[in-house]
């Protein structure tokens, strides 16, 4: 009796285990799994309009005309800026990479503020530990640019940051062209100033807010023509080789001579109308893109409460009074 029900014991053991073994593995489903990520698509099942309102704070989509919740707890792939302490700062890690930097602000450093007498006095320094602050200082500054590539890069950065003139994002654009001509070997042979004067130039003028060679020739200290005349030759080799070919048009300096002439508002519609009329002729082929909006800007204010002399126009486009007069006459025959 005692075997018979052993083995009928180890049978029912034997055939529970095969129908564990028969039915598939299904791993809980994760909370986020449940989740979704995009909007609904296709027509509502009550209404049958194709209008769809996301709620992001709710995590819903809802029908805009009946009101029907057709997806919710809809994950958020925004930045989680959850506060954690009592300050207003809600930032996880430290200030993003900036080409701008030699060494795209990724080390630390001595900050020079923090080592004068008053910053001295205010962090409790004595003289002596100034003084050795200082020199630690000197030595890591040393240090980050020990090779010829990072003090190379360190100068052409200062002299972007300091002398462009740009907006931060265009500034991003120069050091990134600057990165490229190292790489390729552009700068060899070549003064860094140079270099870093002519990507300020092409990144102003691929962002379609050209500034003048001669603008940017006396911001670099490149005022002699010898110099004047190797800035226009680097900026077509670093063109050519980093393929930035924008021709700059005549309609891309009119905000900037508007406001260096401090004109009305109403002036720049005007010059834009003026534009538009002659844009398309022949006449303009060969002519420089800042005379040309020199002379239209001339021409609107003249009919204008507060008109500007050619002595003030041909300062801001850069060209002169006898080019400006020339420039006239062709405009003059257009509009006629």
């Amino acid at each position: 009796m005692e075997r018979g029900t052993a083995r009928q014991t180890s049978d029912s053991e034997r055939t529970s285990r095969k129908r564990s073994r028969s039915k598939p593995i299904r791993p809980a489903r994760r909370p986020s799994r449940e989740r979704g990520t995009e909007s609904v698509t296709g027509p509502c099942k009550v209404c049958g309009a194709n209008s769809w309102d996301t709620d992001e704070i709710r995590g819903e989509t809802s029908c805009s005309e009946c009101g029907y919740v057709a997806a919710e707890n809809m994950i958020d792939p925004g930045a989680e800026w959850i506060n954690h302490s009592d300050g207003d700062d809600r930032s996880r890690v430290g200030a993003p990479t900036t080409l701008t930097l030699s060494d795209k602000g990724l080390s630390t450093e001595i900050r020079r503020s923090d080592l004068t007498a008053g910053a001295a006095r205010r962090h409790g320094m004595s003289g002596k530990g100034l003084r050795e602050w200082r020199r630690r200082q000197r030595i890591d500054q040393r240090s980050k640019t020990r090779d010829s590539r990072s003090r190379n890069l360190s100068k052409a950065m200062q002299f972007i940051r300091d002398r462009g003139d740009l907006p931060s994002q265009i500034e991003q654009e120069a050091a990134s062209l600057y990165r490229h001509s190292v790489e390729r070997g552009l700068v060899t042979g070549r003064s860094i100033r140079g270099v870093s004067a002519a990507c300020v130039y092409i990144a102003a003028r691929e962002a379609k807010i050209p500034r003048r060679i001669e603008d940017i020739a006396a911001a670099f200290d490149m005022i002699k023509p010898v110099e004047e005349k190797e800035l226009k030759r680097t900026i077509r080799l670093v063109a050519r080789m980093l393929g930035t070919h924008h021709i700059t048009s005549p309609d891309e300096y009119f905000e900037k001579f508007h406001s260096d002439l401090g004109l009305p508002p109403y002036v720049l519609g005007e010059v834009r109308d003026l534009w538009d009329m002659v844009k398309d002729d022949l006449s303009w082929q060969g002519k420089k893109p800042s005379g040309i909006a020199g002379v239209i800007i001339y021409k609107a204010s003249q009919s204008s409460s507060s008109p500007r002399t050619q002595s003030e126009v041909c300062g801001v486009s850069g060209i002169s009074e006898v080019t400006l007069r020339g420039l006239l006459k062709i405009l003059n025959q257009l509009t006629a």
